[in-house]
This record gives structure tokens, C-alpha cells and sequence, in this order.
């Protein structure tokens, strides 16, 4: 962050991409399935960091495809760090709070998810009249979980909150600077005018 322009998160890259002056040049990191989208979406080129998610990069297209088949009323909702093979064959693809609101606003009854399983909770305590279907990872792992999220527990953030442990300190400086690329990423999605760094 310390050494970005801007940060984006998946439901707010669009607004900031579009946000950036026409005559720079845009390195998107660290999703080049994200970059890729978007750049397709927004007709921007962009120089795409080669780093992908590690659980949206194993969900198979073959075995979308084949389940597709299978539930033809299905609608499919993709993240968009997916590969292309497995957007080719959603109907929606969007950022997490995106996914969720289509399967909370859209009447249909079956849907298959192609994105971490942790929201089909969510999703299906918003529309427990739906079938929810985890989209298939490639082999027969459980691979559509993501291990860092997971590492995370209410436990854990309980005891991090009445021990204030374990603290996690940052020269002031480094902060400073990561601080700039955060508040302009929040200065865009609010719909405020930022100024960018010199070329």
C-alpha cells in the first residue's frame, strides 16, 4: 500500500479505474483476473500483475459447465478474480456484495456460486427458498475455501480485543505513505475529486 497510487477492493475498482486519468498508465495488482475484467469491461489497457487468488483460479470451467448442464434454470454468479474460462459461463459476475444482492433480489430458485464458500451462509439465510450450489473446484479437494480467511476466529478476535495482543507495529513513516493510497480509495468511492501523483 505504502508504495500504491490507490488501492481498490474488488467492489470498488470499476469507480476507481474509471476515476484515473485517461494518459496514465495502470500496473493493476495483485489480481490479474480482476485486471483482465476490468480492463476488458472498461476498454483500458493495463499492465496486469501476475498474482491471482488462490481459490478462485481452481474452480473448473469443464465441471461449471457439466453442472450447468445439469441445472439449466440455474443462475451463475462469479466473482470476478475467477479465470475466464469459468466467467464465460456466468450470468452475473460481480464483487462479493454484488453476488450476494443478486441472490437476494433475483426470484429465480437455483443458483450456482462460483466464489469462496464462506458467503453461501449469508446468501442462504437471505433466501432459504434457494438452492444454493457451491461451483466445483478442479480435483476433489475442498479447495473453494480460503485458508487465510479461515485463520480468523471470533475467539480469536475476542481475545485480541481483551488482551490487545498481538500488536502489530509499523514505522510511522510506512504508515504515512500507505495511508495516502487508502484515503484516496476511499476519497473515489465516495465520489470526491483526488489528485494524482506527478508522472
Amino acid at each position: 500500500k505504502s508504495i500504491t497510487d490507490v488501492c481498490v477492493t474488488s467492489s470498488d475498482a470499476e469507480k476507481i479505474l474509471r476515476a484515473i486519468p485517461a494518459d496514465r498508465r495502470i500496473l493493476f495488482g495483485p489480481d490479474r483476473n480482476l485486471g483482465r475484467y476490468l480492463s476488458r469491461k472498461l476498454g483500458r489497457e493495463m499492465i496486469l500483475w501476475p498474482g491471482a487468488c488462490e481459490v478462485h483460479v481452481l474452480f473448473s470451467s469443464r465441471k461449471l459447465f457439466e453442472l450447468k448442464t445439469a441445472h439449466p434454470e440455474a443462475v451463475v454468479v462469479a466473482h470476478p478474480e475467477c479465470d475466464e474460462a469459468v466467467l464465460q459461463y456466468a450470468d452475473v459476475i460481480g464483487s462479493t456484495s454484488r453476488l450476494l444482492e443478486e441472490v437476494q433480489k433475483n426470484p429465480a430458485k437455483k443458483f450456482i456460486v462460483a466464489t469462496e464458500n464462506g458467503i453461501l451462509h449469508q446468501m442462504q439465510k437471505s433466501r432459504p427458498d434457494a438452492l444454493l450450489i457451491q461451483a466445483p473446484a478442479q480435483g476433489s479437494c475442498a479447495c473453494n475455501e480460503c485458508p487465510y480467511m479461515k485463520l480468523n476466529t471470533l475467539e480469536k478476535i475476542a481475545d485480541a480485543l481483551e488482551t490487545l495482543q498481538p500488536q502489530v507495529s509499523l514505522p510511522s513513516e510506512l504508515a504515512a505513505k500507505a495511508r495516502i493510497s487508502l484515503t484516496r480509495m476511499m476519497s473515489l468511492t465516495r465520489g470526491e475529486s483526488v489528485s494524482w501523483p506527478t508522472k
